[in-house]
């Protein structure tokens, strides 16, 4: 049986991960600082370990049986939402690059045959919505918009740079912004989608919800099972250099917030107040993961009818000081 390491188990893309690939028949081991928030955990092993140390990342690589782990899927690090990412700078540079430093660095002195890294369209410049599609090759010479780009982009090349040395197959994966259940949807870690579904669950119907900057910056917004899907397709490719996952169908923050509205029977007004924002546009080339046969299935619309229900039920769940949590389902 195939033996898998997924790191960052905890949270909300591997978590989904993990349960993906037991589905598969793989003996799975998960490693993070916490497990899963809103489900129990799907792997056979999980290990609560802080993978900044790198006595934590070598515990985390001691396969059962004394073997090594057939594939490394490296998803953990210190990260969230527009919000986060421009106030915690420091913390995101410092964590997430102890995490891929050590995870790295051991995972192929391990002997581990073929390793996943979750990496970022952050990695790319600003852009304005009406530029020509970006294709990977693009993000050099490097201008991301902020530090936690930097240190994706830094965290690529040492991946890369470690499997050159030990032959271990390294795939890259930059992800566009991705959503869906079993997300963080409060707290200051949250992501537009979720952050949006939040605030019009909890509006009254013709009621007004805040939107940071002028509402006009676009994005593309990938759901979660495809997201999935791509992880596994590319790590069994042979594409190499940095991948871009994720659905091309371009939404500005008004477009976003409406397109939830609609799906919640609401009314909203918008109400734009100042606050982080991040580029104006990013656009981006599916050419290389079509390449392998993957394409985004679900819309925009089918992806928040699902994550929609989900977020307003967690929000009925924490009206007048209770914190239960409800699973998906």
């Amino acid at each position: 049986m195939k033996k898998i390491l997924v790191c960052g188990a905890g949270g909300f893309i591997a978590s989904h991960l993990v349960r993906r690939l037991k589905r598969e028949g793989y003996w799975v081991r998960g490693a993070d600082q916490k497990p899963p928030e809103f489900s129990p955990t799907a792997a056979d092993d999980f290990q609560v370990l802080d993978l900044r140390h790198e006595q934590a990342c070598r515990a985390a690589l001691a396969a059962p049986g004394g073997g090594t782990f057939d594939e490394v899927y490296q998803l953990a690090a210190d990260m969230g939402g527009m919000g986060f990412i421009h106030s915690a700078e420091c913390e995101i540079m410092f964590n997430s690059g102890l995490i891929n430093a050590h995870m790295t660095r051991c995972s192929a002195q391990a002997g581990v045959k073929r390793y996943f890294f979750s990496s970022s369209a952050c990695v790319y410049r600003d852009m304005h919505k009406d530029e020509a599609e970006l294709s990977e090759e693009q993000a050099y010479p490097a201008l991301p918009d902020n530090e936690y780009g930097w240190e994706k982009l830094y965290a690529e090349r040492m991946a890369m740079a470690f499997g050159r040395r030990y032959g271990m197959a390294v795939r890259l994966a930059r992800f566009q912004n991705c959503y869906g259940p079993e997300g963080t949807w409060r707290g200051g870690r949250e992501k537009a989608p979720a952050a949006l579904c939040r605030k019009i669950a909890e509006a009254a119907d013709g009621g007004s919800i805040e939107v940071w900057g002028d509402g006009t910056a676009m994005r593309a917004y990938t759901y979660i099972d495809d997201m999935i899907e791509g992880i596994i397709a590319l790590i069994h490719s042979n594409l190499e250099n940095g991948v871009n996952i994720g659905r091309q169908e371009y939404v500005s923050v008004d477009e976003l917030a409406y397109l939830i509205a609609e799906i919640a029977g609401k009314k909203v007004r918008l109400k734009h107040v100042s606050g982080p924002v991040g580029v104006k546009a990013r656009n981006f080339r599916a050419a290389r993961m079509e390449s392998i046969g993957w394409k985004s299935r679900l819309s925009l619309r089918e992806g928040l009818s699902r994550t929609y229900p989900w977020i307003e039920r967690q929000v009925l769940a924490t009206r007048g000081g209770k914190s239960m949590v409800v699973c998906a389902g």
